[in-house]
C-alpha cells in the first residue's frame, strides 16, 4: 500500500467559522413510550429529549461553551430547527448537557 493511503487526510474544523445549521433530513421514527409510568416521568422524558436535540443543534451552530448559550439563543435555536420554545427548565438543562458532557 502506497504511504499516501496511510496517511490521515485533514479534518475541517468548525471553530473558527460557525457554520449553519443543517435541518434534520427525516425525522426519527417514533415509537411509543412504555405505558403504566407516572405523568411525571413523561414529562421529564420528553424535556431531556428536547434538551439533547437543542444542545446538538447549538454545538452544530459554533455555541460551545454553557455561558454562550443564554435563553434567548436556546429559543432562536429552538425556533430555527422547528421546536416549540423551551421553558426556564429545559434551557438550564440544555446548559447542564454542554457542561457535563465535557
Amino acid at each position: 500500500m502506497p504511504a499516501a493511503a496511510l496517511k490521515p487526510k485533514p479534518m475541517q474544523s468548525t471553530a473558527r467559522h460557525p457554520v449553519l445549521l443543517d435541518l434534520p433530513y427525516e425525522p426519527v421514527e417514533k415509537r411509543p413510550l412504555p405505558p403504566g409510568r407516572p405523568r411525571e416521568w413523561y414529562v421529564t422524558h420528553n424535556r431531556r429529549l428536547k434538551a439533547m436535540r437543542l444542545a446538538i443543534a447549538l454545538l452544530d451552530s459554533g455555541v460551545y461553551l454553557p455561558n454562550q448559550a443564554r435563553n434567548e439563543t436556546i429559543r432562536s435555536t429552538a425556533e430555527v430547527i422547528g421546536v416549540h420554545p423551551p421553558s426556564d427548565t429545559t434551557c438550564h438543562m440544555v446548559r447542564a448537557l454542554m457542561r457535563y458532557s465535557r
